[in-house]
Formats: C-alpha cells, sequence, structure tokens
C-alpha cells in the first residue's frame, strides 16, 4: 500500500472512507462490512461487540439493532460512540467518533422490509442482551412467533430500529514498517474538517 500523507487523503473525511471502503468490499476480505460498536452508558462502563454497517453518506454511518439490547440502552443514555473498521488484510483501520441517533421509524420499515423472513423473525423472537434458561427456548419462541405470523407481512417491531452515527472526528491508520504507522486524522471545527497527522 502506498503510504498516506495530509497531502494525499481526500478532504472530505466521508470521500477518503469511500476510497478505502470500496477497496475492501472489492477484495477478499470476509465480512468488510464488520465494525466495532464502543458504547458506555451513565455509569461509564465500556462494552464493545461487532455489528453491520448497512448504510452511510455524510450523515452518517447506520446499523440496526433491539433497542431494549444492552447497546440500544446504552446509546440512549449515553450517545456518544466510536466505530473501528479493521481491514488487517490490507493494514488498514478506520477510527469514527461521533454522537448515536436513532433513524426515522420509516428508515427502520424500509430496512426490515429489506431482511431475511427467517431474520425479520428473529427480531421478534429475540428479546436481545435478556438472561434465556437455553436455546430450546429461543427455537419455541421463534417457531410460535412464525405461526403467528404465517404468509403474511412481519412488522417492524417497536423495540427494534435503526441508529446513525453522526461522526465528528476520523482516524485513519495504514500500517508501515518498524511500526511507524501512517495516522491522519480528521477533527470537525465548525463544520469544517481539519486534517492532522497522528504520531504512531
Amino acid at each position: 500500500m502506498k503510504p498516506i500523507t495530509k497531502s494525499s487523503v481526500d478532504k472530505n473525511p466521508f470521500k477518503q472512507f469511500a476510497k478505502w471502503y470500496d477497496i475492501a468490499l472489492n477484495s477478499d476480505i470476509y465480512e468488510p462490512t464488520a465494525m466495532i460498536l464502543a458504547t458506555a452508558g451513565k455509569d461509564g462502563i465500556p462494552s464493545a461487540r461487532t455489528v453491520l454497517l448497512k448504510e452511510y453518506d455524510e450523515r452518517g454511518f447506520v446499523f440496526y439493532t433491539n433497542y431494549e439490547s444492552r447497546k440500544g440502552n446504552e446509546l440512549g443514555e449515553n450517545p456518544n460512540t466510536e466505530l473501528l473498521f479493521l481491514w488487517k488484510e490490507h493494514e488498514r483501520q478506520v477510527r469514527i467518533s461521533g454522537i448515536a441517533e436513532r433513524t426515522s421509524q420509516q428508515e427502520s420499515e424500509e430496512y426490515f422490509k429489506t431482511r431475511p423472513y427467517d431474520s425479520r423473525v428473529g427480531a421478534w423472537a429475540s428479546m436481545q442482551s435478556s438472561i434465556i434458561p437455553d436455546r430450546n427456548f429461543l427455537e419455541k419462541k421463534f417457531e410460535e412467533i412464525k405461526l403467528k405470523y404465517g404468509k403474511k407481512e412481519i412488522p417492524l417491531p417497536s423495540f427494534w430500529g435503526g441508529f446513525r452515527v453522526v461522526p465528528h472526528t476520523f482516524e485513519f491508520w495504514q500500517g508501515r514498517r518498524s511500526r511507524l504507522h501512517d495516522r491522519i486524522c480528521y477533527k470537525k471545527k465548525d463544520k469544517i474538517w481539519e486534517i492532522v497527522r497522528l504520531s504512531p
């Protein structure tokens, strides 16, 4: 990979992300849309998990989940969050810090309708992050939901939908020899993206 510099990257971090993301999508990377989502509730205790990027534009980065899950509850208490994409095959990672806000119900409904049938059933069957006695309990609930709706349209659960992470900081990291990696950071100030280089 070519080195990255303040002058070689795009002045718009979303366009710079698009360049790297498109390369990842068109390579042999498994799950290039996977991103680590870090959250912390009002207690300040951090937690992290992997979610999938479903769409992005200059409004932010969108993923979908159960709003009553741990991540959903924590984002409700504290919307400050961070995303991390790691494409190790290319020795690249992107960190995105921002504020999470819920997508509109219309956006959530439109996406929900595109999900496979079993995934829509699963959204109803799984009270994400809650304690259950065993897997049989979950599978029984899944079959009950399938029986309930049959061939009818499965509606969007009231507790399920999207979050959009609105960025205020991007960091593009690229591996280099001798651990002298490239780190280019964008910070938003008064609607302007300032670009700085960080020491590795």
